[in-house]
């Protein structure tokens, strides 16, 4: 009941792919959809917050099904990518009449259209009319409109897109905080590094699949066919290099050009990490070794080059 269920959800536009054989269950918390553009994250995130019906399979958003749209929308928030505002309005009648809709008193919409406005930032924007927003204002006034109603779902199709660093910073705080208040956050981005600061779970998809799903380094661990890249600094990388080669764990092995260290490539990072181990014994001082790209960039540059290797 608390979490959203994907069963098996396939949806195909005629003849066109837009997702396929989807079988999810999202915790609570802040979980990103990683992947290049095509990969089928919006029409996953339509899928979910009821905008599109699967072709086949069965969709739960914490027990309720979007067949059900009175309950439903009330549980989910939901911020597309694109603009499109009802023209004239003000930030602040955005906000208020869309609370309108779910029927609170004239005086809890007003307090809730505040609180909502305030934790974006925008109170002293929101009488002003959205036609003059900046882009990143435009972003904020529609998250402000899907937290208002205090939905349990967010599902937010790249809501940092066009934000300056102080309110990118301010909108990952609150999605934490959105988090950390059990809510589910669904978020789409393209802003990598903060994917990886950011999320309790990422799933990744291409050409319409899932193809890994969980925190960052379980992500990485599925993608078997990637070798793992490891940088190690010690005081003999020409000797470290020479016993790694004769071991069949070990790709390749470079050795920096300031003859500090070396990077090393491996499909079998665990085992390699006890072989490193027992090197270290035979007289290398190790000083540091860490995961060259145990993080959301390396492992959407590796689905991108999938891709166009099968083209």
């Amino acid at each position: 009941m608390d979490a959203i269920i994907l069963d098996n959800v396939s949806k195909f536009y005629g003849e066109v792919l837009g997702v396929n054989k989807v079988t999810l269950s999202i915790p609570p918390g802040i979980t990103s959809l990683v992947g290049p553009n095509g990969s089928g994250k919006t029409t996953l995130m339509n899928l979910i917050a009821g905008l599109l019906q699967p072709t086949r399979g069965g969709i739960s958003v914490c027990g309720l099904s979007p067949s059900d749209p009175e309950h439903f929308f009330r549980t989910l928030g939901y911020a597309t990518q694109y603009d499109g505002f009802p023209r004239g309005l003000t930030g602040w009648e955005f906000v208020r009449n869309y609370l309108r809709l779910f029927g609170f008193s004239p005086k809890d919409t007003e307090r809730m259209a505040w609180e909502s406005i305030d934790r974006v930032g925008l109170r002293e924007a929101s009488q002003r009319k959205i036609a003059g927003f900046s882009k990143g204002m435009r972003q904020r006034i529609k998250l402000a409109q899907a937290i208002a109603h205090r939905p349990k779902v967010l599902v937010l199709d790249e809501p940092l897109n066009g934000l300056d660093p102080l309110a990118r910073a301010e909108t990952i705080a609150l999605f934490r905080e959105l988090g950390n208040e059990g809510s589910h956050v669904l978020i789409s981005s393209h802003i990598l590094h903060e994917v990886d600061l950011i999320s309790d779970q990422v799933i990744m998809m291409s050409q319409g699949y899932v193809v890994a799903e969980g925190q960052i380094r379980g992500v990485r661990d599925e993608i078997s066919e990637q070798p793992m890249q490891v940088l190690i600094r010690c005081d003999k990388p020409d000797v470290l290099a020479s016993q790694l080669f004769h071991h069949s764990q070990v790709v390749e092995a470079k050795v920096h050009a300031d003859r500090g260290g070396l990077l090393v490539r491996t499909h079998h990072a665990e085992s390699f990490y006890k072989l490193l181990n027992r090197i270290a014994l035979d007289g290398v001082r190790i000083e540091s070794v860490a995961p060259a790209d145990d993080d959301a960039q390396s492992i959407y540059e590796y689905l991108i080059g999938s891709e166009e290797s099968t083209k």
